[in-house]
């Protein structure tokens, strides 16, 4: 039995476990009352961070590391294209970018936004920080107007790193997606797998409840 330690970027990695079809459970990790609190999740990752894997004698951290790990070994999946096929360098590179383009920038965009004090929310490094999701977020929407998903006709784990990214944006970053990555949001979100993730994690799906409310969606 996989176990899962945490939610927020831990999504992805429940996301792509129900696409898998492999059998996993959640263990909730409270980063808002400390993971310090926690012995038994800082005995997995002394790092403090979210989300983590157990898998038989394999711990992990880094959701794009697990989940590739995760598809090497308990693939092959269509999730992650055969490297002599034309779709793979397009499923890399957009794998990659979901983290370290998109959803690393926006961090640092809503933790200025919503969390430091009110004279330090406009400051140099969140502007920078936008600058960067924005131009990543030009090659997504580049992408999307030559197909319709990350690595081309078919959906991938790309998308689920990518979807991931842009919702985070969207619920707590304050950015409003364009026409395209709204339906490309809805088309990836309308996924069995993705409707089976946020039923198992709850907290993300109570997250994304008041986030829509907020914003009248």
């Amino acid at each position: 039995m996989i176990t899962v330690w945490g939610e927020g970027r831990g999504f992805r990695v429940v996301w792509l476990l129900e696409e898998m079809g492999l059998a996993y459970r959640l263990r909730p990790v409270d980063l808002f009352a400390g993971a310090e609190n926690d012995p038994e999740f800082m005995a997995i990752n002394p790092g403090g961070f979210i989300p983590a894997i157990q898998d038989g004698e394999v711990t992990m951290v880094e959701s794009i590391a697990i989940m590739e790990y995760l598809m090497a070994r308990h693939g092959p999946t269509p999730l992650a294209p055969d490297p002599r096929d034309a779709a793979f360098p397009g499923y890399q590179q957009f794998l990659h970018l979901g983290e370290a383009g998109l959803a690393a920038s926006i961090f640092f965009v809503l933790n200025a936004r919503n969390r430091a004090p009110e004279g330090e929310r406009d400051n140099w490094s969140r502007r920078h920080a936008q600058e960067v999701f924005d131009s990543r977020l030009g090659l997504v929407t580049r992408r999307l107007a030559q197909a319709p998903y990350m690595a081309g006709e078919a959906f991938t784990a790309a998308d689920i790193s990518v979807t991931y990214a842009l919702e985070l944006a969207q619920r707590a970053g304050g950015v409003v997606l364009g026409e395209a990555e709204q339906a490309y949001v809805d088309r990836t979100s309308a996924r069995d797998g993705y409707q089976r993730a946020m039923e198992t994690c709850q907290g993300t799906k109570a997250w994304a409840a008041r986030a829509a409310a907020e914003q009248g969606r």
